[in-house]
């Protein structure tokens, strides 16, 4: 069944189904620009790990740092002492691996790095996670390169990238920053009501452009991953809560879509 919208599906922002959707977004990409980027180019999967932390309420099982053995041939001659149960107890904010994934394309004959995509998530649009530092610190050293970037951003919460450009009202963005006409960026506004656009991928000169198809990406990953089974669209607006005419048009959008069906 596909996604009841002609562009990004809101739903899809959900943090139970964020990091799967995001690591399969990143590989429908690599497997669509593949085929057109042979023979001089390859296109790769390059991960990064980053750590957010998640509030740990249940004891549980864990490997210990430090073991006590008892060794039977030695055994214990010393007096008993009575030992003092701790006062309180808490618990502690423990840290989970968040992977993230981007896509190179590299010159196959040289491994120039030619055009990086990123998919932004939301630790890279929150100022106060290290990822965030980490994004900006990645994303300065692509733009003083000759490399192209691509970000991709399908999330509205969060601070987006920098730009000098005041943004027009939208949910998500698409921005094309061209290594050779720094530092006009191509921005690409995209809606919820709208299909998205077939977007340029930049390689080498004088080679053209590679069509990157996000729409039918996303559509892709929403049938294979059987999201239409896993989202519930009978709940309230998605977070974070829509501008009341986005809102009003989601509602419109799932009823026609319930009575069709």
């Amino acid at each position: 069944m596909p996604s009841p919208f002609p562009g990004m599906d809101p739903y899809l922002e959900a943090s139970h189904i964020w990091e799967d959707f995001h690591a399969s977004l990143a590989m429908e990409i690599r497997n669509q620009l593949a085929p057109g980027l042979r023979p001089r180019y390859i296109a790769a999967l390059i991960p990064t790990v980053t750590y957010d932390e998640v509030l740990v309420e249940k004891a549980h099982r864990a490997k210990p740092d430090v073991s006590v053995w008892q060794v039977d041939e030695q055994p214990w001659s010393g007096e008993a002492v009575a030992i003092a149960p701790a006062p309180l107890l808490g618990h502690v904010v423990l840290e989970e691996p968040i992977r993230l994934y981007s896509v190179e394309i590299r010159e196959a004959a040289t491994g120039l790095l030619v055009t990086v995509i990123e998919i932004l998530s939301p630790v890279n649009k929150r100022p106060s996670h290290e990822a965030f530092e980490d994004y900006r610190r990645k994303r300065r050293d692509l733009l003083r390169s000759s490399a192209h970037l691509m970000e991709i951003d399908l999330l509205r919460v969060g601070h987006r990238p920098p730009l000098v450009t005041p943004l027009p009202e939208a949910p998500y963005f698409v921005f094309l920053h061209r290594g050779d006409n720094r530092p006009e960026v191509e921005i690409w506004p995209l809606r919820f009501q709208n299909p998205i656009p077939l977007l340029p991928v930049p390689l080498l000169a004088p080679d053209p452009d590679v069509p990157l198809d996000l729409g039918r990406a996303i559509q892709s990953i929403y049938d294979a991953a059987a999201y239409d089974l896993r989202l519930d669209y009978g709940q309230a607006p998605p977070k974070p809560d829509l501008v009341p005419e986005d809102a009003e048009w989601v509602r419109a959008q799932l009823q026609s879509i319930r009575e069709k069906s």
